[in-house]
């Protein structure tokens, strides 16, 4: 240990002892007793007692040293003992809290925030506090331990509205913001969607049953990283108009009548069904294919389920570059609603449909046979899912955007 012991040993006044103290920490969490680190440095018994329990120890009685602890060097992303007791210092020295906050590396909110949690009031109205870096140092270490009861499982009315939300094949974030409308005065009903999936994912707590896992979008049981889906290219090569040729009104999404369209396919790509969604509103509408999903069936079913729609709501359609669109231009000249379509490999450019499309999937799973569900059901999934409150709408529904377009 490169320290000089002080020749003298008398009494120092209100010089700070920072050299002598940095010793005397590191002497306890080598092993060695208070006294004899106390001997070692130079100081006073009664110093060194002080220094491991704060300035206004009692002396009732001896209160054992804790066992020591060795911090791994470099930065850390939590306050240490040292960077408590360095607050403590400085607050008795009258230190902003900015400035201490500057000393530490640390952004000024942490340093307040520390004070605030882990200070100990001096008045039941706790108008005054003190802060103790020992006593900090214990609530903090006390509060860090995991795994902890999660919010949900120590709730039953807040589990159960989880719960029956999901069998309702609610997304977690739309039961958050629910949850937030419901019951806006209570903060014990409040959770994030990350709490939800916690609840579904990290088994052994019994907070939500295992077995609503495939009510979600995905049905997976365990999370699973995304992954680069693969690329396709372009499979026909009939006149078509790009994206890029697409009135710019669209990309706004400020006029509605504009749709996004693509097929899902069951197994063996033996059945279809098609998708059609309101860039806008991002309205549903299912496109029944019973004979299948070749170009001119798909052109009689696209024409069939948009016949009913107002003038206005028929503005464009952006198809990807599929051959079941190949008698596009016969679907143009019977609704006057033009095609354009996506660059290869791009879905993005239809996000609202890809989406939409994800879903559907809750419904129409893959590898299944998709010429089983009939016209009345593919309704009543539609009908479903445009009820369903949508962030990007402000937590309206698409039935309610649509119904407020179709009024004006």
């Amino acid at each position: 240990m490169d320290f000089e012991i002080r020749e003298d040993r008398g009494p120092q006044g209100r010089k700070k002892l920072v050299r002598e103290r940095a010793a005397y920490f590191q002497l306890m969490q080598q092993g060695y007793s208070s006294a004899e680190a106390c001997r070692i440095v130079g100081i006073d018994k009664r110093t060194g007692k002080k220094w491991r329990n704060g300035s206004h120890a009692y002396t009732a009685r001896p209160k054992a040293a804790p066992p020591a602890q060795v911090e791994p060097p470099g930065p850390s992303r939590y306050l240490r003992e040292a960077d408590r007791i360095h607050i403590a210092d400085r607050l008795r020295e009258r230190a902003s809290v900015r400035t201490i906050a500057a000393e530490l590396g640390r952004s000024p909110s942490t340093i307040s925030r520390e004070i605030r949690r882990n200070g100990t009031p001096l008045r039941a109205d706790r108008s005054q506090w003190a802060y103790r870096p020992h006593a900090a140092q214990a609530r903090a270490d006390a509060r860090r331990p995991r795994p902890k009861p999660g919010k949900i499982g120590t709730n039953s009315e807040l589990r159960d509205f989880v719960q029956d939300h999901l069998t309702l094949r609610w997304s977690p974030e739309q039961i958050c913001h629910a949850l937030r409308i419901r019951f806006p005065t209570r903060p014990e009903m409040h959770v994030t969607h990350e709490t939800i999936y916690q609840a579904l994912y990290v088994q052994g707590r019994g907070e939500l049953r295992r077995e609503l896992t495939k009510a979600l979008r995905t049905g997976r049981a365990r999370r699973r990283p995304h992954r680069m889906s693969h690329k396709r290219s372009p499979r026909s090569s009939f006149p078509m108009v790009l994206i890029s040729d697409r009135p710019a009104e669209v990309a706004d999404r400020a006029i509605p009548g504009h749709w996004e369209g693509d097929l899902i396919i069951g197994t063996n790509s033996r059945s279809a069904i098609g998708t059609l969604v309101e860039r806008t509103t991002r309205y549903v509408m299912l496109v029944h294919l019973p004979t299948g999903h070749g170009a001119a069936a798909t052109r009689d079913a696209l024409i069939e389920t948009v016949k009913d729609l107002p003038p206005h709501l028929r503005q464009s359609l952006t198809w990807d570059q599929g051959g079941e669109m190949a008698a596009h231009r016969a679907f143009t000249v019977a609704t006057d609603i033009p095609v354009y379509f996506c660059n290869p490999a791009s879905p993005w450019q239809r996000g609202s449909n890809e989406n939409t499309n994800g879903l559907l999937r809750q419904y129409f799973r893959k590898g299944t046979d998709l010429n089983v569900h009939t016209r009345e059901h593919l309704d009543a999934v539609a009908a479903e899912l445009n009820s369903r409150p949508r962030k990007t709408l402000g937590w309206e529904t698409p039935a309610e955007r649509l119904s407020k377009l179709l009024a004006a």
